[in-house]
């Protein structure tokens, strides 16, 4: 896709805070018609700017209260398996629903996962039972949170 133009970040700043806003209250915001902005947002959703549209939830409110960040070091050579650990590692998070994100990381861990569950009993469950039982896995060392200082989705645009 080509450059983003001042009109596109604005569109886009506008559906990161409601992403059910209509194509009419978008035109109003960047005096465009309606018509113009559907153009738009069409090119960025095929051009995978706009990834997917998402209803958020909040944790606590589904019995979620816990939020857990896992730093995980793998082991660098499996005998057992003739996949690569990562390989192995990354297929089996994308199974685990506790977990909600995962990042690969430089250092000397090897990802960050993003857990949620509904209490410490849950996350014990996941730990013992999922986690550490995984063959790739060396070591997670786990810090909880306490409280969210700052939760978003949107990108700086």
């Amino acid at each position: 896709m080509d450059a983003l133009d001042k009109i596109d970040r604005q569109i886009l700043r506008t559906l990161q805070s409601d992403g059910r806003a209509t194509y009419d209250q978008l035109a109003e915001q960047v005096s465009l018609s309606p018509s113009a902005v559907l153009r738009r947002v069409k090119r960025l959703e095929e051009s995978r700017v706009i990834d997917r549209y998402v209803a958020l939830v909040k944790p606590e409110a589904v019995g979620l209260g816990l939020t857990a960040y896992l730093n995980v070091r793998l082991e660098k050579l499996t005998e057992s398996h003739k996949r690569n650990p990562m390989d192995l590692f990354r297929a089996s998070v994308q199974t685990w629903p506790e977990v909600v994100e995962c990042a690969a990381l430089t250092g000397e861990m090897d990802y960050l996962l993003r857990v949620v569950v509904a209490d410490m009993a849950h996350y014990s469950r996941f730990i013992m039972n999922t986690l550490l039982k995984h063959p790739s896995v060396q070591d997670c060392k786990t810090s909880f949170v306490l409280d969210r200082v700052k939760a978003t989705t949107a990108v700086p645009l």
